[in-house]
C-alpha cells in the first residue's frame, strides 16, 4: 500500500510540472522595477543633499552685509550767469567777474572802427582813426599805430589829449605794455639782426637788445613777450635744433632775458607759449600756454601739465581765479578756478560780440 500510494503522489508531480508554462519576461520586468527604485532613490538622496545645502548656506547670505554703494560724485556747480549789459554799457568802465575791466575793442587786425575806454571820464569812445590801439593797463596812455608810419609808434595821453610820435625801427611786432603800463615791448624781426626793443613811455628812452644764436628754433611767430613782474621778457622755444627742418610747434620752454642788459636768464620749460604777462600767476607758480593741441595749465618748477583749460587767453585776477573769454558761442567772459570749473558768466554787448577785447585791472 504504501509503494502504491508513493507512486501515485511521483505521477501527480510529474503531470503538475510539465503543465507548468516558462515567463521569459518576468527577470526583465524585475530589472526594469530594480532600475526605477534606484534612480527615484538617487533623486531623492541628492534633493534631501541640495536642499541640506541651501539651509546652511541661506544663513550667511542674508546675514552677508551689502556691498558698500560707490560714494556719488558731486556735480560741478553752476556758473552765475550775470545779464547782459544794457544799451547804455558805453557810458561807464563794462566791469568783468573779478573785478577786471573791459578797455579796448576792435577788429582783429585793427581794422574798422572800435571802443575805447576813457579811465578819467569813465565812458567809452568810439576810434576808427589808427589801425590799431593799444590801451596801457594802467593810467591814461594808449598807444597807436597807422600803417602809413611802420616804424613809428603814436602815444596818446587821453587826459591831456596829446600825441607823441617815437621813431622805434621797421620789422616791429605789434606793441605790449608792461604790466606797470611805463614801457613798450617790442619785437624786431629785421633780417640784418634779431631781439627785442623796450621803449620808456614817459620820454621815448629806447633799449634795443640784439639776441643771437640759442641753439633752438624759435616758435612761429618768434615774438617777445612780459613776465609778470615786467623785469624779463621770454620768447619761446622749439625742439627743433636750429637750422633743422620740421615742424615748429612742438614748444621746449620759454627762454627769459633781462631787460636790463638783454642777456639771457634761464630756460623754464613748458609744452607752450604763454599769450602775456597775465598768462603767469601771481605767484608765478602756474602759467597758462597754448600747447600743441589745446591751451594748458603747467607747473613752472616742473613743466608738468596740471590739466587743460578752455583758453590761452587769459588773465588771472588771484591766485586762484582765472578770467577768459569763452572761444565759443558769443564769447562771454567768464570766472574759473585753475581746474577749469566756472563760477561765473558776463554776456557781452552784442556790438563786441565779433571784435578782440584787451582787459585789465580795474
Amino acid at each position: 500500500m504504501t509503494s502504491l500510494l508513493d507512486e501515485t503522489l511521483r505521477a501527480a508531480v510529474r503531470d503538475l510540472a510539465g503543465g507548468a508554462r516558462p515567463a521569459p519576461d518576468l527577470a526583465v520586468r524585475a530589472l526594469g522595477r530594480g532600475r526605477r527604485l534606484r534612480r527615484q532613490r538617487r533623486v531623492a538622496v541628492a534633493s534631501a543633499a541640495l536642499v541640506a545645502v541651501a539651509a546652511i548656506t541661506l544663513p550667511f547670505v542674508l546675514l552677508r552685509p551689502r556691498p558698500a554703494a560707490p560714494p556719488a560724485t558731486p556735480a560741478p556747480p553752476s556758473p552765475s550767469l550775470l545779464a547782459p549789459p544794457g544799451a547804455d554799457w558805453t557810458t561807464r568802465p563794462l566791469v568783468l567777474p573779478g573785478g577786471w575791466v573791459l578797455t579796448r575793442a576792435q577788429a582783429k587786425g585793427g581794422s574798422g572802427s572800435g571802443f575805447l575806454l576813457d579811465r578819467g571820464r569813465g565812458r567809452y569812445v568810439t576810434t576808427d582813426r589808427y589801425d590799431g590801439i593799444y590801451p596801457a593797463p594802467t593810467g591814461s596812455l594808449v598807444a597807436v599805430h597807422d600803417d602809413d608810419r611802420p616804424k613809428d609808434v603814436g602815444l596818446i595821453d587821453l587826459a591831456s589829449g596829446k600825441t607823441r610820435w617815437y621813431r622805434v625801427d621797421g620789422a616791429l611786432s605789434r606793441p605790449r605794455w608792461s604790466p606797470d603800463g611805463r614801457r613798450l615791448l617790442f619785437t624786431t624781426h629785421r633780417v640784418d639782426h634779431f631781439g627785442f626793443i623796450v621803449l620808456d613811455a614817459a620820454d621815448g628812452a629806447k633799449q634795443t637788445h640784439l639776441v643771437g644764436p640759442l641753439g633752438w628754433s624759435c616758435s612761429d611767430f618768434c615774438d617777445f613777450t612780459w613776465t609778470r613782474d615786467g623785469r624779463q621778457v621770454g620768447l619761446t622755444l622749439t625742439k627743433q635744433r636750429a637750422g633743422e627742418r620740421g615742424p615748429r610747434d612742438l614748444a621746449k620752454g620759454v627762454q627769459l632775458f633781462s631787460v636790463d642788459d638783454g642777456r639771457p636768464t634761464r630756460l623754464v620749460e613748458m609744452p607752450g607759449a604763454p599769450a602775456g604777462p597775465d598768462a603767469w600767476s601771481p605767484d608765478g607758480k602756474l602759467v597758462v600756454v597754448q600747447g600743441q593741441q589745446e591751451p594748458l595749465l603747467v607747473e613752472t618748477a616742473t613743466g608738468r601739465v596740471v590739466n587743460p583749460l578752455p583758453s590761452a587767453e587769459v588773465a588771472w585776477v588771484s591766485d586762484d581765479r582765472l578770467l577768459y573769454r569763452r572761444p565759443l558761442g558769443a564769447g562771454d567772459f567768464v570766472l574759473a578756478d585753475p581746474a577749469g570749473r566756472e563760477f561765473v558768466r558776463q554776456p557781452l554787448p552784442r556790438e563786441l560780440v565779433g571784435l578782440e577785447v584787451t582787459v585789465a585791472p580795474g
